[in-house]
């Protein structure tokens, strides 16, 4: 099992001691979520909540992830640095395997690439982005980056974004590319992540929900004919602190790992990050 937990808006100071921390304790990698802007309001369902609201009020700080990352590459050495997760069909897919290898080459090899489709309809708007075509640009996107980051004269020709006759440098250190984890727990998430996915990433309000989850995805695997199965990353949304047992009963659905969630404050986050390692980390 490989422990994370998330990098959440705080200052620069706060953000390197909280990643620092985390890297001394044994945490595996820092995840941090995405948003450009937020409305203040908006019809949208939250997906992961029963009120369908988003727990973060619309002023809520959310740092661009990849120049916040590059920053913490800086201070740490081994702690793997992950997006979780963008929300790709936002962006521009040149521009995003741009920043993904160049984090890959400045943190030699730490990158993991978190994906989403997006969920904030109003946020599309607010950008000037399309929202109905989100899952076609993501997939799109991925191809193209996929091409991007491991062929020399890359070439991809798709219905919202193509690529011929250019040169695409520097390549990310990973091979054949940094990790792609595509989050969501929708019917067409899961097959686009057993499709062209590394791994999912999934938030969960109890264990029973994610072993539902991983069942449903272990079969989409099968119908597209994985050869290796997905690594599995679930950010569990339990009553109460996680404990070994409940740690103990995610590996045994085919979790490979846990994100812990921690306070939005510098303080209550390396308290948390230091309590899970005592209670859990150090004993296991």
């Amino acid at each position: 099992m490989k422990f994370a937990t998330f990098l959440y808006q705080i200052s620069g100071p706060d953000m390197v001691a909280m990643a620092q921390r985390a890297e001394q304790l044994g945490f595996e990698s820092l995840w941090i979520p995405d948003h450009i802007v937020l409305p203040t309001e908006y019809r949208s369902t939250y997906p992961y909540a029963a009120s369908g609201r988003m727990p973060a009020p619309p002023e809520t700080p959310f740092h661009d992830p990849m120049l916040a990352l590059a920053y913490i590459a800086g201070v740490t050495r081994t702690i793997r640095l992950a997006t979780g997760v963008l929300v790709l069909p936002m962006r521009n897919p040149f521009a995003v395997a741009k920043a993904v290898a160049t984090l890959d080459v400045v943190s030699n090899g730490r990158a993991i690439l978190g994906v989403g489709i997006g969920w904030l309809r109003e946020e599309f708007t607010a950008i000037g982005m399309d929202f109905d075509n989100r899952a076609r640009r993501t997939r799109e996107a991925i191809a193209l980056m996929k091409q991007l980051w491991t062929s020399e004269t890359p070439s991809f020709h798709g219905q919202t974004v193509s690529a011929e006759n250019l040169r695409f440098a520097p390549k990310p250190l990973q091979k054949p590319h940094p990790p792609i984890v595509l989050g969501g727990d929708s019917e067409p998430s899961l097959k686009r992540a057993a499709q062209v996915g590394d791994g999912w990433y999934g938030i969960m309000p109890n264990i029973e929900a994610a072993a539902d989850t991983i069942a449903r995805l272990r079969k989409h695997e099968t119908a597209v004919g994985r050869a290796t199965p997905l690594e599995i990353t679930v950010n569990p949304r339990l009553a109460g602190p996680l404990d070994i047992g409940q740690i103990r009963r995610l590996e045994a659905i085919g979790v490979d790992r846990v994100i812990l969630n921690v306070g939005r404050g510098a303080k209550d986050a390396r308290a948390e990050i230091e309590r899970f390692h005592d209670a859990v980390i150090a004993k296991l």
